[in-house]
């Protein structure tokens, strides 16, 4: 079990460490709103586009495939977005529901969660959990940019806006154009690989240290107990009852820890990007990724004991 807990903190702590530069940057002034308007654009519209780019091209669209795995795991995130959705009209302002249903359901698959998975289960975990990401990237960006459509602070959009957001979504663009590359095995030559993997390398470093330099006490004063609604149930409900669906339905051993893990993940950085480039409230946004990022440290090794204590991994 301690090792778990070692392999946990050294996927999470790095993010955490680069949302904390963030906020070292902003307080010395050597970045400031106009870097970090600059950045998030940059990230949104090309270095996050082309890191799921070749993230879609690298997958063996192949490998571990499982189609009663895949269908349920679709099932589960869609059921969650709803769960979620429901739970924001209760709990949440209007102007704020979309950035709270993204941070409850949106989780960070591609990098806490394919990094568990091959630390804990190895070449299976990483082919497995690779086609499970290469298939949320889709969905996760679909969704996402529904629900921040219809609560857009220009007011309620109606269906062709929110068919036009999803259109025009630079992520879904990156990840659509992959899709033939991806299943043809259509080879890019190796100089445009590397010059691709060296901006899209980009990604992280810049949205995290844009969500850290826009943190402050007052916007977490302000927003936790709606960031605390939502990060709750990002970590704990909806991992909880996702798995629990996923053991009624037969899955057991690696097929379900790794189903957990990608459940169990922190709100996915890429939320906070998303968020202010529709101007939504992006402050929020961060505060839930900071929150789930430090809990999911806690809560994914709560359930990996739980998982491990009852039989089920």
């Amino acid at each position: 079990m301690f090792s778990v807990v070692i392999q946990t903190l050294s996927v999470t702590a790095p993010v955490f460490v680069m949302l904390l530069i963030g906020v070292a940057l902003m307080r010395l002034r050597w970045i400031d709103g106009t870097f970090i308007h600059t950045a998030s654009t940059l990230v949104f519209k090309a270095t996050m586009p082309t890191l799921l780019f070749l993230s879609v091209i690298k997958s063996d669209l192949s490998a571990a495939l499982q189609p009663a795995l895949l269908v349920y795991y679709i099932a589960a995130t869609v059921g969650g977005f709803l769960l979620a959705w429901a739970w924001a009209h209760w709990r949440c302002p209007v102007a704020d529901r979309g950035v709270y249903v993204q941070g409850a359901f949106r989780g960070n698959n591609g990098v806490v969660g394919l990094a568990l998975a091959t630390s804990l289960y190895g070449d299976y975990g990483l082919s497995l959990g690779g086609v499970l990401a290469g298939l949320v990237i889709f969905l996760y960006n679909s969704l996402s940019a529904v629900v921040l459509a219809i609560y857009s602070p220009d007011g309620q959009a109606d269906a062709r806006a929110i068919i036009l957001s999803i259109l025009r979504n630079p992520l879904i663009i990156g990840v659509t154009a992959a899709i033939p590359f991806a299943y043809w095995q259509i080879p890019l030559p190796d100089w445009l690989m590397t010059s691709g993997q060296y901006f899209a390398q980009l990604t992280l470093p810049l949205a995290l240290i844009c969500i850290g330099g826009t943190l402050s006490i007052s916007a977490l004063r302000e927003s936790s107990s709606v960031a605390m609604s939502s990060s709750l149930m990002k970590m704990v409900w909806f991992p909880a009852i996702a798995t629990l669906g996923a053991w009624l339905f037969g899955f057991r051993g690696a097929e379900l820890g790794i189903l957990f893990l990608y459940f169990g993940c922190p709100t996915a950085s890429s939320s906070f990007v998303m968020a202010r480039a529709v101007n939504s409230n992006h402050q929020l946004a961060a505060t839930i990724i900071v929150i789930t990022t430090l809990g999911a440290a806690v809560t994914i090794n709560i359930g990996l004991f739980l998982l491990r204590g009852v039989g089920w991994i």
